[in-house]
């Protein structure tokens, strides 16, 4: 017996279809072809975990490579107009002992062993009828396995983008939401701090703490000075005035 989660995907403008499917010990299979017609199996693809001798793979969970293959398949098909769900996400157990990893051999019998046990209902995904899961399916094939599994939300981990915030805003979001403080790129004698609690003006070793009503005043004065410089104007610097900087006494080489 072998565990298994895969997917079959249909596009009915040209009539083919695809499956691919990921064992308990790690290795991906995928089989293509006609509607009707006998598929094209390809060449298994095990888990690097399984095949390398190198260090840098030691210790590597021989399921993380192909399940994120998995997603990735399943991704791309479905951006190539794979459609229609001729078998949703399923963990399947089927009655097929599968090949060793090495040699890499192509295995017709565990993939037609997943069809005919996998849940077939085809459907076609929309708008209001979502597709069945793949991550829920992932998950159940890791906790059958006794593996953990990723959690749907990572708290902290990423923070939803709103419409119109410029990248650099949204990055500074994300800096702010892992608990890190923007400060200035350049060290200043004047400077500031902002994280998720306050902001922080520094002078030198003195510093003050704004309370946010402070901190939108300042906004809008910060907006409205780089509106005010966006094309090329330049702020008038006190003592100046349309004819240009006031001139207090004769200049340096000047006369009597």
């Amino acid at each position: 017996m072998t565990l298994t989660v895969g997917f079959r995907l249909g596009n009915d403008i040209l009539t083919r279809q695809v499956t691919v499917l990921v064992t308990e010990s790690g290795v991906l299979h995928r089989a293509q072809g006609l509607y009707g017609k006998l598929p094209r199996v390809s060449p298994p693809v095990p888990s690097v975990a399984l095949t390398t001798s190198l260090p840098d793979f030691r210790g590597e969970n021989p399921l993380a490579r192909p399940i994120a293959d998995l997603r990735q398949h399943h991704a791309s098909y479905t951006r190539k107009g794979y459609e229609r769900i001729l078998i949703p996400p399923s963990v399947v157990r089927v009655d097929v002992r599968e090949y060793p990893p090495r040699p890499v051999v192509r295995h017709r019998e565990l993939i037609h062993a997943f069809v005919a046990a996998a849940p077939a209902t085809p459907v076609t995904s929309t708008p209001s009828t979502p597709p069945p899961s793949l991550e829920a399916a992932i998950t159940a094939f890791r906790s059958a396995l006794g593996l953990p599994s990723r959690p749907e939300r990572v708290v902290g981990a990423t923070v939803p983008r709103p419409r119109g915030i410029p990248p650099r805003v949204a990055t500074m979001l994300r800096t702010l939401a892992h608990g890190s403080p923007i400060t200035p790129s350049r060290r200043l004698p004047v400077g500031w701090t902002v994280t998720g609690q306050g902001v922080r003006l520094r002078v030198g070793a003195m510093g003050e703490v704004l309370d946010r009503a402070d901190v939108i005043e300042l906004h809008a004065a910060l907006n409205a000075w780089l509106l005010f410089t966006k094309d090329g104007g330049q702020p008038v610097l006190e003592g100046e005035g349309p004819s240009g900087p006031s001139r207090q006494g004769p200049s340096r080489s000047g006369s009597a």
